[in-house]
């Protein structure tokens, strides 16, 4: 595991060079805020890296119902019981293995690893605009119905789950980039990606973190950039 630091964000990489699974831990001055769970295997790499910051894990924010990033969901919510477990009021059906789809979504099938063993309960189902300790929840589905994006208000980074991909090459959900397909392959619905990520990048990030890929500071051109090229793909 590979950790990274960038003012109160932390993030840790598990597989960095072959297939990079990224979660995040937020510094607050109650406790460290963890952004989604990694693979099943993740959970011992999480607790060590929340020791060495010295400060216990208080919340468990999930950005999207994926196998990996809801891996060690169990395993850290026994070994922190007293922390509160988030998640879109979407994606909580996603968390129990539901592929169904609700009125009103596209006619897509959900893609990616979605789980079906998952036994934790979520305490708190987030709606867009909601305040999560120092983030600011976003609705930023595509990817999966519910997937959610979160905004550091005191600095500015944006902690974006799967709406973007930056290994393989920047860009938004849905658009295949050959060196990394994966999260493509993965995502719901393109076209509502695409209205995502154009409401994310409106936000102008300092900082763009998300599922696969190292941090990238003033991703604000890059965003742009992704945005072009996926608006090129869906016009087609």
């Amino acid at each position: 595991m590979r950790i990274v630091q960038v003012q109160h964000l932390y993030q840790l990489t598990f597989m960095p060079r072959l297939f990079p699974v990224n979660c995040y831990l937020v510094e607050e001055k109650e406790g460290l805020t963890l952004i989604d769970a990694g693979l099943p295997y993740s959970a011992k790499g999480i607790e060590q890296a929340a020791e060495r910051i010295g400060q216990p894990i208080i919340r468990i924010v999930l950005t999207h119902a994926h196998g990996d990033h809801v891996g060690a969901l169990d395993k850290l919510k026994a070994r922190y019981p007293e922390a509160k477990v988030f998640i879109s009021r979407r994606d909580a059906r996603l968390l129990k293995g539901d592929v169904s789809l609700e009125a009103g979504e596209p006619d897509t099938p959900i893609r990616g690893s979605v789980p079906k063993n998952i036994l934790t309960q979520p305490d708190i189902l987030l709606e867009d605009g909601d305040n999560v300790g120092s983030l600011l929840a976003i609705s930023a589905p595509g990817h999966t119905p519910g997937s959610m994006a979160f905004l550091d208000t005191r600095t500015r980074a944006l902690i974006a789950g799967d709406a973007f991909q930056i290994r393989g090459g920047v860009a938004v959900a849905g658009k295949l980039k050959p060196l990394f397909p994966f999260p493509a392959l993965a995502t719901w619905d393109k076209d509502v990606s695409l209205k995502s990520a154009k409401k994310l990048a409106s936000f102008s990030p300092s900082l763009l973190a998300v599922g696969h890929g190292n941090m990238l500071k003033h991703p604000q051109s890059q965003l742009e950039s992704a945005i072009m090229e996926m608006e090129q793909q869906c016009s087609v």
